[in-house]
């Protein structure tokens, strides 16, 4: 891989798995770059973005924080941290479970829908420019390669 190689400045051979692993290392970074040039002027992190669209995706039904950490992309994200943030900015709100008080629920504000309309096409379009290279055979496979590794 030569082109792993000048990125990399390095003469040496490297062996296929490390060569792989550098290259996922490598695409992850490119991607997160560009998603938060999207995500930076609305002062959301990845992780808080994620969050939204978990809640969104629950159609105003509550999550507690133990649902949503299990449904979120980066597992090693502090929940109860990004839901503090989020309900600062005014995105989600939290109340305490009826049935146990223990539990915290959290559900998405209409402020939080709202910036998550304004951000979908941006997103989307971010999506879309970063994968463009690629046709959709390729992306298919792309998908089916990743999610064996995984």
């Amino acid at each position: 891989m030569k082109e792993l190689n000048i990125k990399l400045k390095t003469n040496t051979d490297l062996p296929l798995a490390k060569q792989t692993v550098i290259n996922l290392f490598l695409t992850y970074n490119v991607v997160k770059t560009e998603m938060l040039s999207v995500l930076k002027p609305h002062d959301l992190s990845l992780e808080q973005f994620n969050v939204l669209r978990i809640l969104r995706g629950q159609k105003g039904n509550p999550l507690n924080l133990q649902d949503i950490q299990q449904r979120m992309v980066n597992k090693m994200s502090n929940t109860t941290r990004l839901i503090d943030k989020l309900i600062i900015k005014g995105f989600v709100k939290r109340t305490e479970c009826k049935q146990n008080r223990r539990k915290i629920e959290v559900y998405i504000t209409s402020d939080g829908l709202d910036k998550l309309l304004e951000l979908d096409p941006l997103v989307n379009s971010t999506e879309e420019k970063t994968t463009s290279k690629l046709t959709t055979i390729e992306l298919e496979e792309l998908n089916r390669l990743l999610n064996k590794i995984q």
